[in-house]
């Protein structure tokens, strides 16, 4: 009964182990296959353009996000990178209230489209 009692108690541990390791590598599998893939030079064009993010705490966390949420692979053609003024940024900007302001205005006032307004002032505004 001993002997019983200590195979069933081990295959529960044994099996209760396997369910931890398959319950982890999936949840690495699913937080790889939830980034986006992108070229080598669009990941660079992506970590580069968190330096115009207004304050350090703002760039550090901008970097951060990059390296979450994209990988290196082959060139997506989905992502949406642009250049204006000879800045170039990809994906969408996170844009603070000022620089909101100021993509309203300059597509306003200035004529400009919001695509080039919104790379211009989150770069110089």
């Amino acid at each position: 009964m001993m002997k019983r009692t200590f195979a069933v108690t081990l295959l529960l541990m044994v099996m209760a182990a396997g369910l931890v390791v398959t319950a982890s590598a999936w949840g690495s599998t699913a937080q790889a296959a939830a980034r986006t893939t992108v070229s080598k030079a669009q990941y660079k064009i992506l970590y580069h353009q968190c330096r115009y993010a207004n304050t350090k705490r703002l760039r550090r966390q901008c970097r951060a996000d990059v390296r979450r949420n994209y990988r290196i692979g082959r060139w997506n053609p989905d992502l949406d990178c642009r250049t204006y003024s000879g800045i170039t940024v990809c994906g969408k900007l996170k844009l603070s209230r000022r620089e909101r302001r100021c993509v309203v205005r300059s597509v306003r006032d200035e004529g400009l489209s919001r695509r080039r307004a919104e790379v211009e002032c989150y770069a110089f505004a």
